[in-house]
């Protein structure tokens, strides 16, 4: 198998976020086979894999960078060309600026947003980690995620206008806040974490 790094507009990356690494990490790998190693610079406390490939990470909700209620979540990450001009195209069509442009060294620059509709996104312009490498359709490995939400329609609109979402994203109709939801290539699907974050199959929504 060859590396399959993400073009801008594709989701890259997810970091599930949770009060409870261990248990999480243990619940991941006999729900979907993904196993741990050590984050390489990344700020997560582990990196998830899937046949040797990074697939994801896992940051602890108890690290104090984080607001002591936060829910457990999952922040998504797509990739761009020029961070810069993305954002500012997102903030040209409604998004709200949650973080403005910055530097990871050695890795990447980054800015996060939450769209029109509710739901939070960063967007990552790599200059050292590209995020997923995985072939595209690897089994037990994270596929791009849904937005599911009350106007999917709109969404739909607002994300190709701020070029941050490919034809992998589906846009779905759900009650109440948008949010993005993880979606996973396998059988066995749906399952629900620990912290109550529910895994999606990819096949249900292609």
């Amino acid at each position: 198998m060859t590396d399959d790094i993400r073009p801008p507009g594709a989701f890259c990356w997810f970091d599930l976020k949770t009060r409870d690494v261990p248990g999480t990490a243990v619940f991941l790998s006999g729900a979907l086979g993904w196993e741990t190693a050590e984050p390489a610079g990344l700020r997560a406390a582990l990196v998830l894999t899937r046949d040797g490939y990074p697939v994801g990470s896992l940051s602890d909700l108890a690290n104090p960078i984080y607001r002591p209620d936060l829910p457990e979540h999952v922040a998504w990450y797509v990739a761009v060309d020029d961070v810069e001009a993305r954002i500012a195209a997102a903030e040209l069509a409604g998004a709200a600026i949650v973080l403005a442009p910055f530097e990871v060294p050695g890795q990447g620059r980054m800015a996060t947003l939450v769209d029109p509709f509710g739901a939070a996104i960063s967007l990552w312009e790599p200059t050292g980690f590209s995020g997923w490498t995985f072939p595209r359709g690897t089994l037990g490995a994270p596929f791009a995620p849904a937005h599911a939400g009350p106007e999917p329609g709109d969404a739909a609109a607002f994300y190709r206008t701020a070029g941050l979402s490919d034809d992998d994203v589906v846009f779905e109709r759900a009650a109440g806040p948008a949010e993005w939801r993880l979606r996973v290539h396998g059988p066995d699907l749906p399952v629900t974490t620990p912290g109550e974050i529910t895994i999606y199959p990819a096949e249900r929504v292609l």
